[in-house]
C-alpha cells in the first residue's frame, strides 16, 4: 500500500510569487502547482525531502517519514511581505515557504 503526498498552495496573506512551482520529492521533478490549487501524489512510505522551487528560488528543504495508508499533508506559497521578499533576492531559499500541516 502506498501513503500520499497531499500539497496545498494557499496562504492566508497575499503571496508576492505567483509563478507556477515545481514539486521536488527527494530531488526529483515530481509535478507542479498553480497558486489556489491542491494535488495530491502516491509515493512510497519511507523516509523524504520536500522542496517547491521556481526559477532560482526555493523553499527549505523539510524531512519526513511516511507510513503505508498516511497521508502527509504540507501547505506552500511564495514570500507575503517585502522584508522576506527583499532578502529571498540574495539568499533564494526564503523566498517560497513550505509547512508542514
Amino acid at each position: 500500500m502506498a501513503a500520499t503526498l497531499r500539497l496545498v498552495r494557499e496562504g492566508t496573506i497575499m503571496e508576492l510569487r505567483r509563478a507556477t512551482f515545481q514539486v521536488l520529492l527527494d530531488g526529483d521533478d515530481v509535478g507542479s502547482i498553480e497558486p489556489h490549487q491542491a494535488i495530491e501524489l502516491p509515493i512510497e512510505p519511507g523516509h523524504h525531502e520536500l522542496r517547491v522551487k521556481t526559477g532560482r528560488y526555493t523553499s527549505r528543504r523539510d524531512s519526513f517519514d511516511t507510513h503505508d495508508g498516511e497521508v502527509v499533508t504540507f501547505r506552500c506559497y511564495g514570500g507575503r511581505i517585502w522584508p522576506l521578499y527583499l532578502a529571498s533576492m540574495v539568499k533564494p531559499d526564503m523566498a517560497l515557504t513550505l509547512k508542514r500541516d
